[in-house]
């Protein structure tokens, strides 16, 4: 399921959705605040161009809102079936949320650039 060819393998290693060589972002640390977003203009493996068209990120947002969702939704269940006060439910996923903002948008493009682009073998022996 994780190995390389699959696009849970490029999402969860940060790697090219393409080649699964190349780092898609710049910098590897998500909670480095200042660059997190920064990716490379193209592959540094495959020269695929990450920026496909301007403002291709923008449906990354929806991604983004999708699996936040999900996240307050499983954490919400998770809760309630152990007990926790709603107040304190609610704490919980402000909390979480806040916490994981920055895997979120990053996980979020990875997704979403897998969605456009699929795993080719030729490049990952270029």
């Amino acid at each position: 399921m994780l190995q390389q060819g699959s696009k849970l393998y490029s999402i969860f290693h940060q790697k090219c959705p393409r080649c699964h060589q190349g780092d898609f972002y710049v910098y590897k640390n998500p909670f480095r605040w200042k660059n997190k977003l920064t990716i490379h203009d193209h592959c540094p493996h495959c020269k695929l161009k990450y920026m496909i068209e301007p403002s291709f990120f923008y449906g990354a947002m929806y991604v983004s809102y999708a699996v936040t969702v999900a996240m307050a939704v499983t954490f919400f269940i998770i809760g309630y079936w152990i007990g926790l006060d709603l107040l304190y439910n609610l704490i919980g996923i402000v909390v979480l949320l806040v916490l994981s903002n920055s895997f979120v948008m990053r996980i979020s493009r990875l997704i979403y650039i897998n969605m456009f682009v699929s795993y080719d073998k030729k490049y990952s022996n270029y």
